[in-house]
């Protein structure tokens, strides 16, 4: 089994939870946007306490980055993650994952589940061959959605925002279901691509079932 000590280059805030981990790129190391690894902290105690993350950054950068949300209301991998410096270190372990790009079609993401996405786009946008993707995330709040900006540059109109929990100018307030993606969507022969909490996925995934037809059309990770 692959595994690699790298060391910690930054660390630096997306959101209030959220943390940009950029970390050394092991000689000849590969992945396909959207994949992910097991990662843990190479520190005493936490060696085995290995964790899946997504690959945020492209194949051909110098480095990794990983975008990581942190939960500090327990003893847990990711609350131990921020309080890494640079000069600390990982181990990361096998590339793996079932979410990578198949054809254009609807991303839909829940909260730190838009983690695969990242690279996909911005693997697309380096390419321009973002097309008409369009991107659907569900968040509580405006506070919590995991770079705003950059995907509001890279695809307008075609990246709709939903909030479970606040009410704000400019951003529906939703949750995602059929009625919701009936509304938005006007073609469901297309490709669909789902990653959030468990019970959302499984969720959207019979909605899509039913409104494509088709479940060969549906992406999410095994």
């Amino acid at each position: 089994m692959e595994s690699h000590i790298v060391k910690v280059l930054s660390v630096t805030p997306v959101t209030h939870n959220v943390r940009r981990f950029k970390v050394e790129k092991p000689a000849g190391y590969h992945f396909i946007p959207g994949q992910a690894t097991e990662v843990s902290i190479n520190k005493p105690g936490w060696a085995e306490e290995r964790r899946p993350f997504t690959f945020t950054g492209l194949n051909e950068w110098d480095h990794l980055e990983f975008t990581i949300k942190i939960y500090e209301d327990h003893h847990s991998v990711t609350a131990e993650l921020n309080q890494l410096a640079p000069g600390d270190s990982l181990t990361l372990h096998d590339v793996w994952g079932a979410i990578h790009y198949k054809g254009e079609g609807v991303f839909i993401a829940g909260g730190a589940g838009v983690t695969p996405f990242i690279a996909i786009f911005r693997d697309l946008q380096q390419k321009g061959q973002l097309g008409n993707n369009t991107l659907i995330f569900s968040n509580k709040t405006s506070a919590d959605i995991i770079l705003q900006d950059e995907f509001q540059q890279m695809l307008g109109k075609r990246f709709i925002n939903t909030l479970t929990e606040e009410e704000a100018p400019g951003y529906d307030h939703r949750k995602i279901d059929a009625a919701y993606l009936r509304e938005k969507i006007s073609d469901f022969n297309q490709h669909f691509y789902i990653c959030g909490p468990d019970p959302m996925v499984q969720q959207l995934k019979e909605i899509l079932s039913g409104l494509t037809g088709k479940a060969d059309l549906i992406t999410i990770e095994i």
